[in-house]
């Protein structure tokens, strides 16, 4: 997966104590970020797709049961 250009690497221990999305210094109250306003752009990320968490795609077994798109297997 690419990286993002407008997201920092952090492999730099001196910037462990940065704010991941502005460098700034991290304050206690906000950590790992250095107020709220980078906090909520970060949240943001996660929730419009920006960060994803890599995922690996299970093939199809046929351990699963088929079951028929009309209904027919229901008992009555």
């Amino acid at each position: 997966m690419p990286r993002a250009p407008h997201i920092p690497l952090m492999s730099d221990p001196a910037k462990r104590n940065a704010c991941p999305i502005c460098g700034k210094p991290a304050e206690q109250r906000f950590r790992p970020f250095c107020s709220r306003r980078c906090a909520d752009v970060d949240l943001h990320r996660w929730f419009s797709g920006t960060y994803a968490v890599p995922v690996v795609a299970e093939e199809e077994g046929d351990d699963l049961p088929v079951v028929p798109p009309d209904g027919d297997d229901v008992a009555q």
